[in-house]
């Protein structure tokens, strides 16, 4: 979904995502653009295989350019979170040891308190193929694991990330139904338009021989009529429900709109609602 506005605040806050030996560089830049979107700004890489800075990383990063820009490299992971208070270790598979394992929904709230809090914190994410070792995770305060299905756990990196930021963003909403835009508020159509519409709709039918044999027609009316009021529709809805009528009435598929043929002479509508009838 496109939707990147630079003249809108950027959010720039949060936990650090350290990503642990990435292999590829597509994946951290898609590492980054999933944390803009969530408002995460700071992305720390552990020993990158092919090195930093990385082309490919800023090409997928889709002008995430602030993160990929301010992006630190250590050689280990204990320098990359020595001036943290609190780290999580992300894995989908089960783990020895006595770290407390939390959901992504628990881990972002503990995350969002620590940081109101003024602590150092942050994620670690493992390697593309084998995730992290033991060993890295022995280094986290404690565990978050997404519920995946049991036979197809294994989630892309980008994708891991998108999930805890998602969540992150959504640890400070205070209604989490909340969003960003509605619908544009319109008038609801009047009976008397909706009259027009039928009138409309019938007499092009009639036009055509529709309502065959005779004797069925006003059941025909009956039905059609009640499809049309199953549901409310607003003023500009019926404009172009009649402006659809109008077009087939008056153009041909030989002769269409625009084709410099005369239109075909119809019956003009009872009533039109607004200047633009024709659905433009």
């Amino acid at each position: 979904m496109a939707g990147t506005n630079s003249e809108r605040p950027l959010l720039a806050e949060g936990p650090a995502i350290i990503l642990v030996e990435p292999q590829m560089g597509e994946n951290i830049g898609m590492v980054a653009r999933a944390m803009a979107n969530f408002g995460l700004v700071e992305l720390r890489l552990v020993n990158p295989r092919d090195g930093w800075p990385n082309e490919r990383a800023q090409a997928t990063a889709s002008k995430a350019d602030h993160i990929i820009e301010a992006t630190k490299v250590y050689d280990t992971l204990e320098q990359a979170i020595a001036d943290l208070n609190f780290v999580y270790a992300t894995t989908a598979r089960e783990r020895d040891g006595y770290k407390p394992v939390r959901s992504p929904v628990v881990a972002a709230e503990t995350l969002r308190t620590k940081f109101k809090a003024g602590e150092g914190t942050g994620i670690l994410f493992g390697r593309e193929r084998w995730g992290l070792t033991n060993e890295e995770v022995a280094l986290a305060d404690e565990i978050v694991t997404f519920p995946v299905n049991p036979a197809f756990a294994s989630l892309n990196i980008a994708q891991a990330v998108l999930l805890m930021s998602y969540e992150w963003m959504k640890s400070d909403m205070g209604d989490v139904a909340e969003v960003p835009f509605q619908a544009i508020e319109q008038r609801p159509s009047t009976k008397d338009q909706l009259f027009g519409l039928f009138d409309q709709l019938e007499e092009a039918l009639d036009a055509r021989n529709y309502f065959h044999p005779a004797g069925k027609k006003p059941k025909m009316v009956d039905n059609l009529r009640a499809v049309l009021s199953r549901r409310a529709f607003t003023e500009q809805e019926i404009s172009v429900l009649r402006g659809v009528i109008s077009s087939l009435d008056r153009f041909t598929r030989k002769s269409p709109r625009g084709s410099g043929s005369h239109p075909r002479s119809v019956k003009a509508p009872k009533e039109t609602t607004s200047d633009d009838s024709n659905g433009e």
